[in-house]
């Protein structure tokens, strides 16, 4: 018998292709799981039951004909509502979206599909991608499937909340300034921001396309290795995907991971909570136990990565919503508005000067961060996970404060560009969080390898709201 519930995308794939499961089997229990997490958290925004009940029944049937079937053939996945889909209009989490429905699927939807996943549901981000929490009020918060007064943690809200609950094992996200890997945390699962310009953004709603980066989140470090090896590559669509050689991710996962050394700047360590700095220590000792070797290592100035990530996003968010603001601004919510008004405040040097440094911020990380590590470990959070309520602040005079705080340990690596794997930290019977793994550009394969070697002590959990 396979635990639907528990298994990854890459078994199920072998299961159904083996005729262990059928898809038909496989996907009806998705949407069966997919209605009850949506009841806990709030996830889904639209589910495609009858099409994917109707495409997993035709992928059984080409199994049965022995017609070659792809390594996702038949899983049920579900992705963030912001990528396109031939016929269909993205909701983008909010009142305002494209006019007409799309002409073709986003490259990172036809890739999955060419592999043979079937999509079941479309599931909720924050408005526009906008926002680290889970907070949308066009269409209600999302809610924490541990504990539904807590944040799941955004953009990548519903993702995150479906695949800790086990409806789905796997699905899409984006991360501008922390959306894949504060969701991960928050939700207790893993993700994969790879490095910028290594997957397409073709098709994909976009916030700043000068940090929008495409990735996965999942239980399983596995199936972040299989789908980003799916997704990874050059697309003529995006000319900013890059040409790279794609590495056999999956097959690397066994990659020796003794010996790498593990870099802790103690400097922005000291930022964060004790409690967090306590859970992060945890996770070091868990690696260490892995044969990873811990030395110091000092980021650039962290608050200067900060400021200058910002005045390369808020500009280019705004920019992307001129004309709406102009015309119809009483259709974003509160928080959005607040954040894509400031924008327009920042002058157009100030914009070009952030987005000219980042090389040599990046060439310095590089140089001096990087020198003696492999990879360096950073919180995700700042903070034991918060309540919906602490965080319900609207636009008023203290959001800015407290979106700072939530994404003081992800923002700046958006800037920089860099491949970061989330883990979630061993709970202890408490509420989730996690850690991020930072690796030098195009270093996925090694991280990953990393997460797996770490999945061997604290194996991937199913969230369930606590006592």
């Amino acid at each position: 018998m396979i635990d639907l519930e528990q298994v990854s995308a890459r078994a199920l794939g072998e299961a159904i292709r083996a005729k262990k499961v059928s898809s038909l089997e496989a996907t009806g229990a998705a949407i069966a799981r997919l209605a009850a997490a949506h009841e806990l958290t709030n996830c889904t925004l639209s589910l495609d039951a009858e099409e994917a009940l109707s495409a997993a029944k035709a992928c059984d049937g080409a199994i049965a004909a022995g017609k070659p079937a792809g390594p996702l053939a038949g899983v049920p996945l579900a992705h963030k509502d912001m990528f396109d889909r031939k016929g269909k209009i993205a909701s983008w989490g909010a009142r305002i979206r494209a006019e007409a429905p799309a002409a073709q699927d986003a490259t990172v939807i036809a890739r999955l599909q060419a592999a043979g996943a079937l999509q079941v549901a479309a599931l909720h981000l924050t408005e526009f991608a906008f926002g680290p929490t889970g907070h949308n009020y066009v269409l209600g918060h999302a809610r924490n499937p541990w504990d539904p007064t807590r944040i799941t943690g955004g953009s990548s809200a519903g993702t995150a909340a479906a695949v800790a609950f086990g409806a789905i094992p796997a699905g899409l996200g984006s991360d501008t300034g922390g959306s894949l890997r504060l969701p991960a945390a928050a939700c207790g699962v893993c993700s994969i921001k790879p490095t910028w310009g290594r997957v397409s953004r073709a098709g994909a709603m976009p916030l700043a396309p000068a940090l929008d980066t495409i990735g996965v989140i999942a239980r399983y470090v596995e199936d972040l290795a299989l789908m980003l090896g799916l997704l990874a590559g050059a697309d003529p669509r995006d000319p900013a995907a890059s040409t790279l050689p794609v590495p056999a991710y999956l097959a690397r996962l066994d990659d020796p991971v003794r010996g790498l050394r593990l870099g802790i700047d103690a400097a922005v360590l000291g930022s964060a909570h004790p409690e967090v700095q306590g859970m992060l220590q945890r996770v070091t000792k868990i690696l260490e136990r892995q044969g990873l070797v811990t030395a110091a290592c000092r980021f650039p100035d962290w608050q200067t990565l900060d400021h200058l990530v910002q005045l390369t996003q808020m500009p280019d968010c705004s920019a992307a919503h001129a004309a709406n603001l102009r015309s119809r601004p009483n259709d974003y919510g509160p928080q959005v508005r607040a954040r894509l008004e400031l924008g327009h405040f920042i002058a157009a040097v100030d914009h070009l000067t952030a987005l000219r440094a980042r090389g040599t911020y990046l060439r310095r990380t590089l140089e001096e961060t990087f020198k003696d590590i492999d990879i360096a470990i950073l919180p995700i959070f700042a903070d034991p996970l918060p309540t919906i309520a602490e965080l319900d602040i609207g636009g008023g005079p203290t959001l800015q404060a407290a979106m700072a705080r939530v994404v003081k340990f992800t923002r700046p690596i958006n800037y920089l560009g860099l491949p970061t794997l989330a883990l979630p930290v061993p709970r202890a019977g408490g509420l989730p969080n996690g850690i991020q793994l930072v690796g030098r550009p195009y270093a996925e394969a090694q991280l990953l390898a990393v997460g797996h070697a770490y999945q061997r002590e604290v194996a991937p959990e199913l969230a369930r709201p606590l006592a």
